[in-house]
């Protein structure tokens, strides 16, 4: 077992407090967007060896001998690299509106790319690697995000109400308003919505006019019912990026609201973005994202329109299992990772973990000691560790004479 340090991402968008405050350490004094768990080669971490109190990139230690630390089965299912990633992600505010490519598409964009001679760290490349990166958020605060399309019915309904806004305050509703209702009243939902979507990610200026007139006439009617979280949600993302195209796209999307141990997947072409929470994030190892909007960073329109899926789906809840072992289990449609939420109290027995190749494990309240017949380590709140495939079978138990719960996370993968 390997005790790890873990690489913290300050973007922007990123909480100042959260992320601390749930590890029990001091703020850094500037935003604390994402804690990387994980071995994918852009922020590694840094794995403790016991034997002899050296440090070594998480990457570096598995390439060492991939076999012993991922297990036989992943090395041939993923090959020789950890497949999945884990990151601690407090959102203080909205992400950029983003869709994460198949495995297909990534191989085959990474290749182009390359092929072409675009850099790695250049703003304008769209497929860092050649990995998908289909993800799971599990909420430990309210989340707030917006999570593919809805049916076009209902978008169409919410549009009607924004026309009749508009017709309060200006006579009229923008064209594009009206060209959008039309878009979705079309036999075919997923024509319907990419119709709607390209209207609104290539309109320019017009889209831009319109979202104005839209974001103005809602307020001077006042009530947003009955769509307060849509359009509330439409008008904080025109405050922050006005007349962005991502603003009238978000309400073609569904608009989700978890509760603390609520949890979603979004599996490739899935358009999303995460507005406000803290969170568990867990993902196939990879930084390919295509951008829609929301954001100053580079979109390329053709290779996303590519890349979504433009049919209607159900919000993807993604609800716990629990096993005979008393594991409690989110286990997505996805090979690379599942995730074990781990609650003990101070007298519990230990919880076996439900250990399929590598895993990661991250301390979040409390102390909990780990013990397989190959080692052990005790970890605190904060503490977080990697576990080779080898080490299996692992549990986790309350460490002796402690009177506060404990709850941690782990990610292994999904075989």
């Amino acid at each position: 077992m390997y005790e790890i340090e873990n690489v913290l991402r300050d973007y922007a968008w990123g909480s100042t407090t959260a992320i601390a405050s749930l590890l029990g350490r001091p703020e850094s004094g500037g935003p604390e967007a994402e804690l990387w768990i994980g071995a994918h080669t852009d922020s590694p971490s840094v794995a403790h060896v016991p034997e002899d109190g050296t440090a070594t990139p998480l990457d570096a230690l598995i390439a060492s001998d991939p076999e012993h630390f991922l297990g036989t089965e992943s090395v041939t299912r993923f090959g020789p690299r950890l497949p999945f990633l884990a990151k601690i992600l407090a959102a203080a505010q909205p992400l950029s509106l983003q869709v994460h490519p198949s495995l297909e598409q990534a191989r085959a964009g990474f290749a182009r790319e390359n092929a072409e001679g675009v850099a790695a760290d250049a703003p304008h490349r769209n497929y860092r690697d050649d990995n998908h990166k289909p993800e799971m958020i599990f909420a430990l605060t309210p989340f707030e995000a917006l999570c593919g399309f809805r049916p076009p019915a209902e978008t169409r309904e919410l549009l009607l109400h924004v026309a009749s806004a508009c017709e309060s305050v200006d006579a009229q509703p923008p064209a594009v308003i009206t060209a959008l209702l039309d878009d979705l009243g079309d036999g075919d939902e997923g024509a319907g919505l990419r119709k709607a979507f390209e209207r609104l990610i290539t309109g320019g200026e017009a889209v831009a006019e319109a979202t104005t007139q839209v974001v103005a006439s809602l307020l001077s009617r006042g009530s947003l019912a009955p769509y307060e979280a849509e359009l509330g949600t439409a008008i904080s993302l025109n405050e922050k990026y006005p007349g962005d195209p991502g603003v009238l796209i978000s309400l073609l999307l569904n608009r989700i609201s978890l509760q603390p141990g609520e949890s979603v997947y979004l599996p490739a072409g899935n358009v999303h973005a995460y507005l406000h929470g803290l969170g568990v994030e867990v993902m196939a190892s990879s930084d390919n994202v295509l951008r829609g909007g929301l954001t100053p960073k580079f979109v390329d329109v053709p290779e996303l329109l590519r890349t979504i899926d433009f049919h209607p789906v159900a919000v993807p809840m993604l609800n716990a299992e629990k096993t005979v072992l008393d594991q409690e289990l989110y286990r997505p449609p996805f090979e690379e990772f599942q995730l074990q939420r781990i609650e003990l109290g101070p007298n519990d027995g230990p919880v076996p973990l439900a250990q399929s190749g590598a895993a990661v494990v991250i301390v979040v309240a409390g102390d909990v000691y780990l013990d397989s017949p190959k080692g052990d380590l005790q970890l605190s709140r904060g503490g977080s560790a990697f576990l080779a495939a080898a080490e299996a079978p692992v549990n986790v138990h309350p460490v002796a004479g402690s009177t506060q719960p404990a709850l941690a996370f782990a990610v292994t993968t999904g075989l």
